[in-house]
C-alpha cells in the first residue's frame, strides 16, 4: 500500500505547483482591479449637474451594458447598503507568494537560497536573513512615507529608488542571483500588499467609521491613501518581470545582475507613465517607450557583459551528507552517464545546443557534484515526467529514465 503514495519530492513539487496556480490567479485579480481602478481614477471628469461632494465621473461600457461612474475624493453624505472592498486579492496574493517561497526556497535552501560562493550559510541563517529584510523593506518604506519626504513625493521615490537599488546589490552578495532577484520582488511585493492591509483599507475603514457617526471624515487619510496607491501603481511591472526572471538565467545569473534589475523599475516607471497620461487624456508620452526600449537594450548587453560566473548556484567544497549519499549510491554511475550523455550540452556553463545562450535556469550539470546537487529536479523533469529534454531531442532511452528513478528513490529513502 505504501508504494502506491507518492514520495515527498512529488507532493513538494505539487504543492509548489499548486502555490504557484494560486498566487498567478490572485495576482492576475489584483493587478487588473488595481489598473482598472487607476485608468478610471485618472479619467474621470468634471460635470455640471454631480452630486454634492462628487469630483468627477466616467461613462464606462462593457459586456453590452453602459456603468456611470461617480467618485467621492472623501465620501458621499450618506454611506450605501452595498460597499464593495477590493481587497482579498492583494492579500491572497501576499499569502500564496509566501508559501511559494517556503516550499521552494526555504524548503531546498541549500539548493535555490544559499550561495555558498558568496556566503557559506546555514540554512536557517539565510531564512532568517530572508524573513527579516522583507519586515525591515517594509518598515523603512513606510518610516519615509510618514516622514517629511511625504510632502515631495517625487524626492521621495527618488530616494526610495536607491534604496532599491542597494537592495538589488546587497541581494546578489548574499543569495544566489535567483534568489536575489526573487527577494527584490517579495519585498516590493511585501510592500504593496502591506500599503492595502495597513494603510489604504484602514483609512478607508475610519471614513466609513465617521459616516456611520455622523461625522464629516477628514480628507487627509484619502491623501495618504493615494500616495500609497500610486507607488503600487509604478511598482506592479517590475515586480511581475522580478517574478518570471527565475526561468531566465541571462537575467538573473549575470555579472551585473544587480544593475539589470535596478534598470527594470525604470522600465516600470516609464511604462507605467505612458498608460497614466493616456487615461488622464493629457496625450500619449510616445518617448516613454523610446526610452523603455533603449532601457532594455541596455538589460540585453549588460547580460553578456563581464566575466561569466564561474557558477553561482555550484555545490561547496564539501559535499552534503546527501549529496554524498547520491553520489556513493551503486545506481549513480549510468545516471551519470545519461545525464552527461542527454543533458550536459544545455544545463552548461558554455551550451553547445543551438540557441541555448546559458544555461537554463541557470542550471548546469557537468559534475557529480552538481548532478546530486540537482537530483530532485532529474527526478521530477527526466525520471518521473518527459519533461526533459524537451521533446526527447537527445534521445534519452526508457532505460536511462528507469535508472534515475532507480538512483534516486532508493537514495532518497535516508534522504527524505
Amino acid at each position: 500500500m505504501l508504494e502506491l503514495l507518492p514520495n515527498s519530492a512529488v507532493v513538494w513539487d505539487w504543492a509548489s505547483f499548486a502555490a504557484r496556480w494560486l498566487h498567478v490567479i490572485t495576482a492576475i485579480a489584483w493587478i487588473g482591479s488595481s489598473f482598472y481602478f487607476i485608468a478610471l481614477d485618472l479619467g474621470l471628469r468634471k460635470a455640471a449637474n454631480l452630486p454634492e461632494g462628487a469630483h468627477g465621473e466616467e461613462w464606462q461600457v462593457h459586456g453590452g451594458g453602459f456603468y456611470h461612474i461617480q467618485k467621492y475624493l472623501v465620501a458621499p453624505a450618506a454611506l450605501p447598503e452595498h460597499l464593495t472592498w477590493f481587497k482579498w486579492e492583494s492579500y491572497w496574493t501576499w499569502v500564496s507568494g509566501f508559501a511559494l517561497l517556503c516550499i521552494v526556497y526555504y524548503g531546498h535552501a541549500d539548493l535555490y537560497l544559499i550561495d555558498h560562493n558568496v556566503w557559506a550559510a546555514e540554512s536557517w541563517q539565510a531564512i532568517a536573513v530572508s524573513l527579516g529584510s522583507l519586515a525591515l523593506g517594509w518598515t523603512v518604506y513606510t518610516l519615509a512615507c510618514r516622514s517629511p519626504l511625504a510632502k515631495n513625493p517625487t524626492l521621495l521615490m527618488v530616494i526610495l529608488y536607491a534604496a532599491l537599488v542597494a537592495l538589488a546589490w546587497g541581494f546578489t552578495q548574499i543569495f544566489t542571483g535567483r534568489a536575489a532577484f526573487v527577494h527584490l520582488g517579495a519585498i516590493t511585493a511585501t510592500i504593496m500588499s502591506a500599503n492595502v492591509f495597513m494603510v489604504i483599507i484602514p483609512n478607508q475603514k475610519i471614513v466609513v467609521a465617521d459616516l456611520k457617526a455622523g461625522r464629516v471624515p477628514d480628507a487627509k487619510y484619502g491623501a495618504i491613501a493615494k500616495l500609497r496607491s500610486t507607488h503600487n501603481n509604478y511598482l506592479t511591472l517590475p515586480v511581475l518581470f522580478l517574478m518570471l526572471s527565475n526561468h531566465y538565467p541571462l537575467a538573473f545569473a549575470t555579472e551585473y545582475n544587480w544593475v539589470i534589475a535596478s534598470l527594470v523599475f525604470l522600465m516600470g516607471v516609464t511604462i507605467r507613465h505612458f498608460f497614466n497620461s493616456m487615461h488622464a487624456r493629457k496625450g500619449q508620452p510616445w518617448w516613454t517607450w523610446g526610452l523603455t526600449v533603449a532601457l532594455f537594450l541596455a538589460i540585453v548587453w549588460l547580460s553578456t557583459a563581464g566575466p561569466k560566473q564561474a557558477g553561482e548556484e555550484a555545490a561547496a567544497a564539501e559535499l552534503s551528507p546527501a549529496a554524498q549519499q547520491l553520489v556513493a549510491s551503486p545506481h549513480f554511475e549510468p545516471v551519470l552517464e545519461a545525464v552527461l550523455g542527454r543533458c550536459s550540452m544545455c544545463h552548461a556553463t558554455e551550451p553547445v545546443w543551438d540557441g541555448i545562450a546559458a544555461a537554463p535556469k541557470g542550471v548546469k550539470l557537468e559534475t557529480e557534484a552538481e548532478i546530486a546537487m540537482h537530483a530532485r529536479e532529474i527526478y521530477l523533469q527526466a525520471g518521473r515526467s518527459h519533461a526533459m529534454p524537451p521533446a526527447n531531442v537527445s534521445y534519452m532511452e526508457p532505460s536511462e529514465r528507469a535508472a534515475i528513478v532507480r538512483w534516486y528513490e532508493d537514495s532518497s529513502l535516508a534522504v527524505n
